[in-house]
């Protein structure tokens, strides 16, 4: 694909989708306007109808810095905040920050490099979680092995650099962006993977670098980090129903263990109703396997202090579980759909 590369000096816009995010807003933006980049800077926070102080919050930072505009997202999603940003972005390079998210010293140099360097169309890099209390603690723990997440690229230190299905966030030439429409408005998760499929279909790049990497802070309750979870899972199936080439092990792991459980629970109470001893230790065999893998896993997991990795085993349920659970229930077709939608941006 021949085309000017992106310059090393060249001005970045960097966009972030904001709900809800008082906690920390003012720490990720800070993050940003830190960073050493030699060509312009400016950011644009797109910010939902929060139900905490983060449109205020959001209001003073832009008034104390004329690099920061603040973007008006009524219908608070993440596709929509991130469409109208890169609609209302001025520059070439077009970098994707989320608002509970804290970029490293040098991050927006080397992503630009990066850009330069390898003609990609996306780069990105790893989410480093990182929780605070014990339960935040044991969610990063999850979220950076194998055992929550089933070896997403980006979630583990050991990915080499190179071609990747997707990335973390992502530096994007804009000029790329425009051309496939942004993001799809429909999917509220899994857009960001979706879209770097779009990339890829249309002969673009996507890198994946180790030397990008974002401190990602998790949810810090059961409940929370459950709906999130569930979120996903419903979302993945609708992205796997409009791209079925897509499907892959890893995403029907969580699937396949929830039927299985729900299934063997339910042969092991009807057999014990009927008084069929064997068949209720058959049907035993798939949660109590499930609870010897958690268990197994958390024994395993390696440098979380007692208080974390008692929360390990609670955590893992809860993120397979709710995972698979919403993957069997899936978007309702009525949601598939929306007719709220702001505009794609578009060349």
């Amino acid at each position: 694909m021949s085309r000017p590369r992106i310059a090393l000096d060249s001005p970045v816009s960097v966009v972030m989708p904001v709900l809800n995010e008082e906690r920390h807003l003012r720490t990720s933006v800070e993050g940003v306007l830190a960073q050493e980049h030699t060509g312009p800077l400016e950011v644009l926070l797109a910010v939902g109808p929060s139900r905490d102080d983060t449109p205020r919050i959001a209001a003073t930072i832009a008034a104390d810095d004329p690099r920061v505009r603040v973007i008006d997202n009524p219908t608070g999603t993440t596709p929509d905040a991130l469409n109208l940003a890169i609609a209302a972005s001025s520059h070439p390079v077009v970098i994707r920050v989320d608002a509970h998210g804290e970029l490293p010293e040098g991050y927006i140099a080397t992503a630009v490099r990066l850009l330069h360097e390898t003609d990609a169309a996306n780069v990105g890099g790893r989410m480093d979680a990182r929780g605070t209390t014990p339960f935040e603690r044991a969610v990063a723990a999850a979220y950076n092995s194998r055992l929550g997440l089933g070896g997403g690229g980006f979630h583990l230190a050991e990915t080499p650099q190179g071609p990747a299905e997707t990335v973390f966030l992502g530096a994007f030439r804009r000029e790329s962006l425009l051309a496939v429409g942004g993001f799809d408005p429909d999917l509220l998760r899994a857009q960001d993977w979706e879209l770097n499929l779009r990339l890829r279909q249309a002969g673009e790049k996507v890198i994946y670098s180790p030397a990008l990497v974002v401190t990602y802070r998790p949810r810090s309750s059961v409940a929370t980090l459950a709906r999130q979870f569930f979120r996903t899972g419903r979302w993945r199936r609708e992205v796997i129903r409009r791209h079925p080439e897509t499907a892959s092990l890893r995403y029907l792991a969580p699937p396949v263990t929830v039927a299985g459980i729900l299934a063997g629970l339910g042969l092991a109470a009807s057999s014990a109703v009927r008084g069929r001893g064997q068949w209720r230790v058959v049907g035993l065999l798939a949660p109590l396997s499930y609870v010897a893998f958690v268990l197994g896993g958390t024994l395993s997991a390696r440098g979380l202090d007692p208080a974390a990795r008692a929360r390990l085993p609670l955590v893992l349920a809860v993120m397979h579980l709710a995972w698979g659970t919403g993957f069997l229930v899936g978007v309702p077709q009525a949601q598939r759909r929306r007719t709220d939608a702001a505009p794609r941006p578009s060349s």
